[in-house]
Order: C-alpha cells, then sequence, then structure tokens
C-alpha cells in the first residue's frame, strides 16, 4: 500500500516501479491525498512528469486495482499490455470512468471505446495514437468531460471534417488532430477555447483560409498548421498571441504579404517555418523583434526586395533560409552580428555585391549557400570557406579567386569589384585602413593590459566557442525527456540528444539552478574546460547560459556523447532497483588496465602539465566515461579547483567552497577534517577507483562500515589472498579461471603471471589511498607503473 506522500516524493517512487520492483498480481490501492495522482503504466508516461507514479507495463498482472473515483489517474495503455483474451479492454469498459487520464497507443481500437468514456467525469487527458479508427471523428467526442484539457488524435486515419461539438470542451490546452485525412476548413469556434495552448492541426487536408478567430488564443504557444492546403493570407491578429513560441505554415497555399504584427512577436523562439507557400512584397523592418528566434524559414515563396538590416537583430539565429525568392540587393553589413549562424542559405535570388568577409569568422557556420545569385569579386578564403563541402557559390558569373578547388578564375587586381576602382586609389584606401587599424590595435592592446580579468560570463570558455540556444537543446533532448535521461548528479542531469541538422549525438549536461551551489559548479567547469585539452579529459563541444521558456536561468554544458556509458555502468550493471545482475558488459583484465591508465594519465595531465595545476575533487566510475573503443575520459569538473603553485596551496581567487569535496567513499579522509584540496587528494580518489575497477567491491558496499573499508579488506589480503577478492570476470583469461585452479593446485604460468599483475597493481591502489597525503604515490609514478604493467602482460 502506498500512503498519501508529497508531490515531488510521488516522482522518485514512480521511477522504482518503472525500474520493475511491482509483478505478478497488481494489487495496489491508491490512497489520494491533497494533490492530484497520475499512474501510468507503460513507455510512454505522464507529458507532466511531476505528480506521476509510474508502473511497468511488462510486468502487469492479471488484474488492474480498484481505484477510488476521485483519484485524478493517468492511464498508458501500450501493444505490451494488451491481451488476446480481451482482460483489458473488459476491465478499462469497467473502471474508465474513474480514470483522469487515458492513453492508448498502438492499440488499433475501434471508435466505439470512444463512447465508452462519456461518462468518465474526472477524464482530463485522453490521447489515442498511432490507432487505425479510420472513418470521421465520433460526434460522441463532444460529450467527454468538461475537466478536458488534453486531446490527442494523431496519426489515427481520420477524414471528414473537424467537428463542431470540440467546442464544448471549453478547458482543452492542447488539441492535436495531426497526420490525418481531415478536409474542409478549420473551425471558427476554435478562436473561442481560450485556454488552448497547443493547436497541432498540421499533416492534413484543411482547405480555406486561417481563421482571424486564432487571434483570440492569448495563451496559445505552439500553432502548427503546416502540411495542409490552407490558402488566402495570414490574419494579422495572430500578433495579439503574444505567449507563441513556434508558428509552422510550411507547405501551403498561403499568399500576400506577411504581415509585420507576426514579425513582431518577440515570443517566438524555436522555429517560424512559412515555406513553401506564395507569399509576396518584402522583409518588414519588424523582422528585427526577433530576438529569441532559432530558426527562420521563409525559403520558397514570391519575397522580393532588399533583405532589412534589422535582421542582424535576430541574434540568436542558428538557422536562415531565404533561397529560391526575389531578394535584390547587397548582404546587410548588420549581419554580422548574426554569429551564431550554423546554417545560412541565400541560394537562388538576385542578390548581388562583394561576398562579406565577416563569413570567415563565424566559428559556427557549417553551411553557406550563395548559389545562383548576382554576387561578384573575389570569395573569401578562410573560415568556412577554406571548406569546399560547406559553401556553395555555384551561378555566379563574377565571382573570382577563392580556394583552388572552387576553379574560379584569378582575380585581377583592378578588377576584383564591379565597381573596378582604380589601382592607386584601392593602394591609398589599404593604406589608410592599415594605419588606422594599427592605430586601434594599440589603443586596444593598452585598455587589456590595464584591463582586471573577469570570469563572470560564458567567456570563461573561450573565444573559440559559441553558445548555443535554449530552444537548441530543448529540440535536441526531445524537451528533456525521461527517455534521454541518461544520469543524474549533485548538480543536475544529463541528457542524450541528437542536433536536428547535422545528426552529431551529444550530452548535454543541464544545472539544477535551484541547488545551492549549481551557478559556482558551472563556471568552475566552465573555467577548468577552457584551460585543458586531453585525449582522457571529455571534450566540451559548447555552452549555453540563457533563459528557458518559464523565465528562468537556464545553464547548460554540451560535450561529445560517449558510447559505452560510464565506468560505473561497466563495473556494477544494475536494474534500477539497486540490485546487481549479471553483468551483459564485461570488461577484461587488459580493458581495466587500459582505463586505469588512461584515468592516470588525465590526472597525470591536469596535476603536472598544466600552466595551473588542477584537482578535480570528484574522481569515480560514474564520472569517468568510455568511448566506443572503451578510451577513458574524465569527466565532470563541477567541483575543479585551479592551485596557486605546485605547493598544494588553493589560488587565492577561487578560495571559495562549493561543498564538501568528493564523493563518499571516494573523498580523501583529511578533507573530512576541513584540510584544502590537494592533488594528493584526487591520488587518493584514484587509489579507491583502481581497488573497486580490479575487486568488484564499491567503497559505499554493505561490508564496509567503520572498523573496515576498502583499503583495508584489500591490504590485509595481499598477497596471498588476492584470487579471493579479485572480480571474477578479472581472473578470467580465456577457458583459464585463476580462483578455480588454485583451489586444485594446478596453476599455469599463464595464470600465475596474472595473479602476480594484480598483487601489484591492487598493490598500487592501496599505496594510493594511504591515509597519510603526504605518504601517497605521485600520479605521474602510477602511470608509467601501470603502463610498465601492461607491455609485460601483454608480452
Amino acid at each position: 500500500m502506498f500512503r498519501p506522500v508529497a508531490r515531488r516524493y510521488d516522482v522518485a517512487v514512480g521511477r522504482a516501479c518503472t525500474a520493475g520492483r511491482f509483478a505478478g498480481g497488481f494489487g495496489l490501492r491508491v490512497m489520494v491525498g491533497t494533490d492530484l495522482l497520475r499512474l501510468g503504466l507503460g513507455s510512454r508516461l505522464c507529458l507532466d512528469s511531476d505528480s506521476c507514479l509510474m508502473a511497468d507495463h511488462r510486468r502487469v498482472g492479471r488484474w488492474l486495482p480498484d481505484w477510488k473515483s476521485s483519484a485524478m489517474l493517468f492511464l498508458v495503455v501500450t501493444k505490451d499490455m494488451w491481451r488476446h483474451d480481451g482482460w483489458m479492454s473488459q476491465q478499462l469498459s469497467k473502471e474508465v470512468y474513474s480514470y483522469g487520464c487515458v492513453h492508448v497507443i498502438e492499440q488499433r481500437l475501434n471508435k466505439s471505446f470512444v463512447s465508452e468514456l462519456i461518462n468518465a467525469t474526472q477524464l482530463a487527458l485522453l490521447a489515442f495514437e498511432d490507432n487505425n479508427f479510420g472513418g470521421t471523428l465520433p460526434t460522441s467526442v463532444s460529450n467527454l468531460s468538461t475537466n478536458l484539457h488534453g486531446l490527442w488524435l494523431t496519426d489515427n486515419q481520420l477524414h471528414g471534417s473537424i467537428p463542431t461539438g470540440l467546442g464544448n470542451l471549453a478547458n482543452l490546452q492542447i488539441l492535436s488532430l495531426a497526420s490525418n485525412y481531415f478536409t474542409g476548413s478549420i473551425p471558427t469556434y476554435i478562436g473561442r477555447l481560450s485556454r488552448l495552448g497547443r493547436l497541432y492541426l498540421h499533416n492534413n487536408q484543411l482547405s480555406g483560409s486561417i481563421p482571424s478567430s486564432l487571434g483570440n488564443l492569448t495563451l496559445l504557444i505552439m500553432l502548427q498548421l503546416q502540411e495542409n492546403n490552407l490558402e488566402g493570407s495570414i490574419p494579422s491578429n495572430l500578433g495579439k498571441c503574444h505567449w507563441l513560441l513556434e508558428l509552422g505554415l510550411s507547405g501551403n497555399n498561403l499568399n500576400g504579404t506577411i504581415p509585420p504584427q507576426v514579425f513582431g512577436l518577440s515570443s517566438l523562439s524555436t522555429v517560424m517555418a512559412l515555406d513553401r507557400n506564395q507569399f509576396t512584397s518584402s522583409l518588414p523592418m519588424e523582422i528585427g523583434k526577433l530576438k529569441n528566434l532559432g530558426q527562420l524559414d521563409v525559403s520558397n515563396n514570391l519575397l522580393s526586395g532588399e533583405l532589412p538590416s534589422s535582421l542582424g537583430s535576430c541574434e540568436s539565429l542558428e538557422v536562415l533560409h531565404l533561397q529560391g525568392n526575389f531578394f535584390n540587393g547587397p548582404i546587410p553589413s548588420s549581419m554580422q552580428e548574426l554569429r551564431g549562424l550554423r546554417d545560412l542559405d541565400f541560394s537562388r535570388n538576385n542578390l548581388s555585391g562583394d561576398i562579406p568577409q565577416f563569413f570567415e569568422r563565424f566559428g559556427n557556420l557549417e553551411n553557406l549557400n550563395l548559389s545562383f545569385n548576382q554576387f561578384w569579386g573575389a570569395v573569401p578564403i578562410k573560415g568556412v570557406f577554406k571548406n569546399e563541402s560547406a559553401i556553395s557559390v555555384a551561378g555566379n558569373a563574377r565571382l573570382c579567386g577563392g580556394m583552388a578547388s572552387l576553379r574560379l578564375p584569378l582575380c585581377k587586381l583592378n578588377e576584383s569589384k564591379g565597381e573596378g576602382l582604380s589601382h592607386r586609389m584601392k593602394l591609398m584606401m589599404s593604406l589608410v585602413s592599415g594605419f588606422t587599424l594599427l592605430g586601434l590595435v594599440v589603443v586596444l592592446s593598452l585598455f587589456l593590459l590595464g584591463k582586471k580579468r573577469k570570469e563572470t560570463n560564458l567567456r570563461t570558455l573561450g573565444n573559440s566557442v559559441l553558445q548555443v540556444s535554449y530552444a537548441t537543446l530543448l529540440r535536441a533532448t526531445d524537451g528533456f525527456s525521461l527517455a534521454n535521461l541518461i544520469g543524474v548528479g549533485a548538480y543536475g542531469s544529463v541528457y542524450k540528444g541528437i542536433l536536428t541538422d547535422d545528426r552529431v549525438v551529444i550530452a548535454v549536461k543541464v544545472l539544477n539552478m535551484l541547488h545551492r551551489g549549481a551557478a559556482k559548479s558551472f563556471m568552475a567547469e566552465c573555467e577548468v574546460l577552457r584551460n585543458i585539452r586531453h585525449r582522457n579529459l571529455v571534450k566540451i563541444l559548447t555552452a549555453c547560459s540563457s533563459i528557458d521558456f518559464g523565465g528562468n536561468d537556464f545553464k547548460a554544458l554540451v560535450y561529445e556523447f560517449m558510447d559505452n556509458g560510464s565506468l560505473e555502468e561497466w563495473l556494477h550493471p544494475s536494474t534500477g532497483t539497486g540490485e546487481v545482475t549479471e553483468a551483459p558488459k564485461i570488461l577484461s583484465l587488459i580493458q581495466r588496465l587500459n582505463i586505469a591508465i588512461d584515468v592516470a594519465s588525465a590526472l597525470d595531465y591536469l596535476h603536472n602539465h598544466c600552466e595551473t595545476p588542477i584537482v578535480h575533487c570528484d574522481l569515480k566510475p560514474s564520472n569517468v566515461l568510455l568511448d566506443g573503443d572503451l578510451t577513458g575520459h574524465v569527466s565532470d569538473f563541477g567541483l575543479s579547483r585551479f592551485l596557486s603553485e605546485p605547493t598544494m596551496s588553493v589560488s587565492g581567487n577561487q578560495s571559495s567552497s562549493i561543498g564538501i569535496r568528493g564523493s563518499v567513499g571516494y573523498a580523501a579522509p583529511e578533507y573530512g577534517m576541513g584540510s584544502e584540496v590537494s592533488t594528493c587528494g584526487d591520488v587518493y580518489s584514484f587509489g579507491i577507483l583502481l581497488l573497486e575497477m580490479f575487486t568488484g567491491k564499491r567503497p559505499t558496499g554493505h561490508m564496509f562500515s567503520d572498523s573496515l573499508n576498502l583499503h583495508n579488506y584489500v591490504k590485509t589480503a595481499l598477497p596471498e589472498l588476492v584470487s579471493e577478492i579479485s572480480e571474477s570476470l578479472v581472473l578470467q583469461e580465456g577457458t583459464t579461471n585463476v580462483a578455480e585452479a588454485h583451489r586444485h593446485s594446478r596453476l599455469s604460468v599463464r595464470a600465475q603471471k596474472i595473479e602476480g599483475y594484480l598483487t601489484l597493481i591492487l598493490g598500487i591502489g592501496i599505496a594510493c589511498s594511504v591515509e597519510c597525503p603526504t605518504n601517497r604515490k605521485d600520479i605521474s609514478d602510477v602511470a608509467s607503473e601501470l603502463q610498465s604493467f601492461r607491455r609485460n602482460l601483454l608480452n
């Protein structure tokens, strides 16, 4: 029985349930407190992760519990739950009235199931996705609960018109009829659903105009009408939707002028897609109000005129598609402010003038398409222009120069510009510009020499790293979904993500800004990562310091994704319940030794080869990541510290503490007594890590207490009992099991050699984890000794 618990604890209980603790007969009874409770059965869980109690659909037994009708419950039904004997269908018919949320996925239900929900007065969310309804949407939908705030009927092969009865569902916040075959016009009554926040009607066959009544939806944040047959113009009163984040109108037959009121929606922050329509006229100056927009696509329309200078104010743009129009004139110089651009397409227009050299400085630019315009003069040769596959300049007959691979004619000195300035005039201009630039450099240098160095923003990551937007990371991680969650740490969570355009897999560490010390952790990690580069340290790609859609501080670090997860997952494979199971992943002796050498090499670099020594302060298996080749990479520098000098004293400008240094079981004992951080502390953590790698024992395991720890456990056993304390998988080389052979007193030469090197390796772990800091080994010596062991073992 579950007792009433606070909202936040429901989430924790839910995670436990999904891990598979419940099996067989599912006889739970939920006692509901003051908060509403949602129950999720299956892999597709609550849209809102708060207050979710989740159970694994694969382990549901013979019957559903007897729910109280006053509870607001969330039921997710997947194909794994649907029984051939009709058990689940019958049970739902009896009990569905008490569910607050029903989500059915891939069940091939018929429409009669909808009628059974009419008496579900507590129903708040109804989601039927990817079913085989066919036909028209039943009129009984209009009789559903007035409490309904979410209706998802995506991908059900429904056709006909959208029934007028949906206007009765006055509390709808989400309406998704996408990916069906609906015809007719968009009903005007939708504009009366004043609480509607998300409207998804894309991928249908809707026609007619966009009703102006949609402008009354002042709470709307998502409007997706793309891939229909809509006609007419965009109603100007869509500009009243001041909370709109995303607007999708692509692939219709819309025409006329794009209202300046729509371009004035400064709330737009993810995508504004107006491509593949028949819009005319020019882009208005109001486009400069889209300061938060990540992607703008107006390609393949009938737009003309010069590009407005205000385009340079769209400082968050990452993707800008203007191709397939009739724009003319030069590229405005104001666009040099758009340094976050990754994808820029000007192709198939009538643009002219020089190709701006400021594109050379766009460090994130991966695709620049200038083809089939009227550009003239020399093609730049730096930055993105060095990569032939990243640029296209075909169809510009008056271009010259550039990289040899472009095969353009050489530029003549007096014809490098269309205006053909005289040689003497150009020489004078060059000299004047050169002296002016030299003077500015001198003044700027003097200014910088007298300026105190500040480390309060993302410049700590270095000039080579540009910020990415919150919207980009939101898309990459599918809204930071639980399905993409790959780790939770002291100061935040790590998500797997895919950058949409180039399909690069990334790891996104999102800081929990409500956690005390998270901001300091973010700055500490930024400061460290901008100063280091080593093959055994995790590689940071970029960072984001922004505001989320709720107006809250958002900070994240983006890393290269490691295919093989963390060392923790390999050493202690778990079901999620904390119980260790037989490992599908097995690390051999050599693989473990390789990883140990990788970690030691990383620490040696941090301690002895950086301009200012760096102490990691939190070395443990979960902070060692493994790439596709099982090469180890040390990660998570949120607690790291710089040392002012090799004497191990703490730097004055880094003296404030973020908290207790390190994790229980791995932190050096002197830290618990208030000692300053030192490289010796990292050596201690490495020693414990080494012992754990080759014994398979966690330092925080139940067998260890104040009187016995991992260090003493191994020290007491060496050397006679090395085969007894070593990880059994480590002792297996082919068909030879050292422990088994030892019991039968017939150790082979190879087995003896393995046992001998295990003794030496564990001995290093003991020497690194002694209590007195000054008696611990130097990490450079450790790395050398381990490398020597590997050479001898391989020979």
